[in-house]
């Protein structure tokens, strides 16, 4: 009679130590998607902070005296896209204009033009930055896509062996039938607590990222336009006509 009253005890631990090696398995698979997307989510979340930290100094950039000096106020990170930005331009065009006495023996892409020359180096850095910056994204968009699968995989499987126990016990009674297969049912919740954090994520970091990319082809125009004619374009946005352009850095004396 007291063995009667006894409720069955289920949930996670009694999960885990009924299951055989595939139920373990899928449960050590999902905590390594939900640490690597955690991991991944905060160090991206991070780099990110740091590079529009970095995006603030543009400006003060355009009000230094000498190029020098604007690449000390742009920072010395070495993976401040803006300090690779404007060192990758002022490489460009001193190649070109051959500023530093040297002569060079001519090659194939001496034949571009300045303007062209200076573009093809700037877009090759922001590319370069780019890709820099979603390195691993694709490891949140594969948890978000497939930890729901791995869950019901195991939700199945559990079923399954559940199923089986109950036809060799002969006892189909409700109370028998409602434990374990609502219990087999947690490796399904589980794959969605894995993935969704992994797709709110990664959403949030594509958002960040094209807003900072926005801001790195901003000042690529920028410096381009600098570069080809000595001055800076003036911002889309209304200002003075006396602030419009800005005093020109001198590219002779660009050396960091």
């Amino acid at each position: 009679m007291e063995n009667a009253n006894v409720t069955p005890t289920f949930g996670i631990v009694h999960l885990w130590s009924q299951g055989d090696g595939v139920i373990r398995t899928i449960a050590i698979l999902l905590l390594l998607m939900s640490v690597l997307s955690w991991v991944i989510i905060l160090v991206k979340a991070l780099d990110l902070r740091r590079h529009r930290s970095q995006a603030r100094r543009v400006e003060s950039f355009w009000h230094a005296t000498d190029f020098a000096e604007g690449l000390d106020r742009l920072g010395r990170e070495p993976d401040n896209p803006f300090r690779l930005l404007a060192t990758h331009g002022r490489d460009a065009a001193s190649h070109l204009r051959r500023q530093d006495g040297s002569a060079p023996t001519p090659q194939l892409h001496d034949q571009l033009d300045i303007s062209d020359w200076i573009q093809r180096a700037l877009r090759h850095a922001s590319d370069d930055f780019l890709a820099r910056l979603q390195s691993g994204l694709w490891v949140l968009a594969s948890v978000g896509s497939t930890a729901p699968f791995v869950g019901l995989f195991g939700t199945v499987w559990g079923i399954y062996h559940a199923l089986i126990g109950i036809g060799l016990s002969g006892n189909a009674a409700l109370d028998q039938v409602a434990g374990p297969i609502g219990e087999a049912l947690i490796m399904t919740a589980l794959g969605l607590a894995v993935a969704i954090p992994a797709v709110l994520g990664y959403n949030a970091l594509v958002r960040g990222h094209k807003s900072l990319m926005h801001q790195v082809n901003r000042f690529a125009h920028e410096l381009h336009a600098y570069f080809v004619t000595g001055t800076r374009v003036a911002a889309a946005s209304p200002a003075p006509a006396a602030s419009a352009a800005v005093r020109p850095l001198p590219v002779a004396n660009a050396r960091s």
